[in-house]
């Protein structure tokens, strides 16, 4: 069984298109990528980073706000680096919840973070304590962006550059709002969340363009509307992507490179 490739641009996403008797052709994969490209990739990284780090702040407040102090605030935000599993922990603990219940708020929010380094590990394909940091960096940013790429060069590109980015944002806008705290007042009136969510949006149009994939974001959204009013934080989102999963099975994909071919030990290293 053989696999044919094709890349239409360095904005579309990594799909494997399966067909008989055909030969791997993965020269897209690996293909050294043009300067413009790594420019573009870069600048895709950091507005992303930005407008997700500007988020930061409410972070930052609300932790203030529900007790915990500056540094507990920022150990939280270093260690877990995760935005949705610290607002779950922050907003049990401020509303008067168990410790046990917050941590496994959080954690019940982290889960999706497993499934990105199930999809990033083979296009990173690092080892040693790169895999370490990388693991640490694999947010819902760092994935969309790098596997938006259509080169393994690209990919990593993408992947440090936007969790990097993130890190350092993210991190120093929640020690802006840890230290001016009640200052800020209600954070949500500073519409920063719709910041990062008009940041998901521009990675996402572009795969639009396929009925498949315009079809699985469609019903995914439904799904997840669906069950805000009825489950607990985080079922949403996790059954939303359960549909997406089931669905990628089921419908067909487009035909876009996808980085299976050998590493070099260079690479690796």
């Amino acid at each position: 069984m053989g696999q044919t490739y094709r890349a239409d641009g360095p904005r579309r996403g990594l799909y494997r298109h399966t067909v008989h008797d055909e030969q791997p052709d993965t020269s897209a994969g690996d293909r050294r990528p043009s300067a413009e490209e790594r420019r573009a990739v870069v600048r895709q990284a950091l507005s992303v980073s930005v407008a997700t780090g500007l988020y930061g702040v409410s972070f930052g407040a609300l932790a203030t706000v529900a007790g915990l102090s500056l540094a507990q605030s920022m150990v939280l935000s270093l260690l877990m680096f995760s935005g949705g599993s610290q607002f779950a922990l922050v907003g049990v603990v401020g509303s008067g919840g168990a410790p046990l219940a917050a941590v496994l708020s959080a954690s019940f929010l982290g889960v999706r973070n497993a499934l990105y380094g199930v999809q990033l590990s083979p296009l990173l394909a690092l080892h040693g304590w790169r895999r370490a940091l990388a693991a640490h960096l694999t947010i819902d940013e760092s994935t969309a962006v790098a596997t938006a790429q259509p080169t393994r060069a690209l990919v990593r590109l993408g992947f440090w550059w936007t969790g990097a980015g993130v890190f350092v944002l993210w991190n120093l806008l929640v020690l802006v709002g840890a230290v001016a705290g009640d200052a800020l007042g209600d954070p949500q009136r500073w519409g920063l969340d719709a910041a990062a969510g008009a940041a998901f949006l521009g990675l996402l149009w572009p795969r639009l363009a396929s009925r498949a994939v315009a079809l699985t974001v469609a019903i995914a959204a439904a799904v997840a509307v669906l069950l805000v009013p009825v489950t607990p934080a985080g079922v949403p989102v996790l059954a939303a992507a359960a549909v997406a999963i089931v669905l990628g099975q089921v419908l067909p994909r487009p035909r876009e490179p996808h980085l299976t071919t050998p590493v070099s030990p260079k690479e690796e290293s």
